[in-house]
């Protein structure tokens, strides 16, 4: 079970890809430039030199690079430690090659390059030494980062499973005690509720499966607002504002607004003895699109309640407070740092804003 699975998941980096080559590529570079630049070192440095020895280190590199690639797996089937000992000894391993073939070729051309002062044996075995070194710290680097975009991709995922868990307890028994309700007396009302119920705990479902546009979050948000409308009646107003042309194919995570207006239900309308209007506007300005829920609320228990996407693992008491610690995190995840989200109380309203980058292909997933 553990050989399969390694297969499955290779835990040696993937070097196939032009971003991680190119980090390759810039260490073998960076050693260049700080032998160039040590005081002391003995060889004379001009731009021939530094230029060859650029193209000489980037020829190691990118073969070193080629070989981990394409060996990934097989290594991947090892031990962590055996495979990480074969992954640099194999790496030596070439490097040794090709300076063995660099060393004959200029010695036999006459050019220089090596100093005469270096030989053979030297410049092979050191040649070996730093080409391992370069690998041993570029695979350490991109290692510890594929885990740490594991754990967030992880992170995320339990937020949407938080989420999922969260929306069917207290929303559930009260959706079907309305709907029960309303078979004898509006039947036709009492299937129209069934259906947005039956759409709703869908998309809860799947929320982790698949992405999402903003014209179906915003359906689902309409859905889930005509549910809460049966039970509370007139005490609970919605007004849309839709400042048109909105891209309504934009990718978003799934599940990400109905949260939002279910705590404007839950933590503020409901609580007021004559209900309120919760304020939904959408607008695009640029390349950011502008998503704004105010409600009326009572007095929260802190004096200002002010959460920013950039502090998405932060935890506050209250519902509410963690409902958009976990959006806030799943924004981030999605967009990066061009995603905001900032929330607060004043005069009697609560009020979340979210600015979004629009013309993302495709989520961060």
């Amino acid at each position: 079970m553990k050989h399969s699975a390694a297969a499955r998941d290779p835990w040696l980096p993937d070097l196939c890809r032009l971003p991680r080559l190119a980090v390759m590529l810039g260490m073998s570079e960076l050693v260049i430039v700080v032998l160039a630049l040590a005081p002391g070192g003995g060889v004379q440095w001009d731009i021939e030199r530094f230029v060859t020895a650029s193209a000489f280190s980037l020829w190691l590199a990118l073969t070193a690079a080629v070989l981990l690639c394409v060996s990934r797996t097989q290594v991947s089937r090892l031990p962590m430690p055996l495979g990480t000992l074969v992954a640099l000894l194999g790496s030596g391993l070439v490097a040794a090659l090709g300076a063995s073939m660099a060393h004959v070729i200029d010695t036999n051309l006459g050019y220089g390059l090596v100093p005469d002062n270096v030989s053979m044996l030297r410049f092979v075995w050191g040649s070996a030494a730093v080409t391992m070194l370069i690998v041993a710290v570029v695979l350490r680097y991109l290692y510890v980062n594929d885990g740490w975009q594991a754990q967030v991709r992880a992170s995320a995922r339990a937020e949407v499973d938080a989420l999922q868990a969260r929306i069917k307890p207290h929303f559930l028994f009260n959706s079907m005690n309305t709907i029960a309700g309303l078979v004898r007396t509006d039947p036709v009302v009492a299937e129209r509720a069934v259906l947005d119920l039956s759409d709703l705990f869908r998309a809860a479902l799947g929320a982790g499966d698949r992405e999402s546009t903003l014209r179906e979050e915003i359906e689902l948000c309409e859905r889930y607002l005509a549910i809460e409308q049966l039970r509370l009646g007139d005490r609970l107003r919605v007004s849309w504002v839709r400042a048109e042309p909105l891209p309504w194919r934009m990718p978003m995570p799934s599940l990400v607004l109905q949260p939002l207006l279910e705590n404007a239900v839950l933590h503020g309308v409901s609580r007021l003895p004559g209900g309120g209007e919760i304020e939904v506007e959408l607008a695009q300005l640029g390349q950011e699109l502008l998503i704004c829920v105010r409600n009326p609320a009572p007095p929260p228990r802190e004096a200002d309640v002010q959460q920013a996407l950039d502090e998405p693992g932060e935890r506050r008491r209250g519902g509410t407070r963690h409902a958009q610690a976990s959006i806030g995190q799943r924004l981030a995840f999605a967009y990066g740092p061009g995603a905001r989200m900032v929330a607060q109380w004043r005069e009697g309203y609560y009020q979340v804003d979210l600015r979004l980058p629009v013309g993302t292909g495709s989520l961060n997933r």
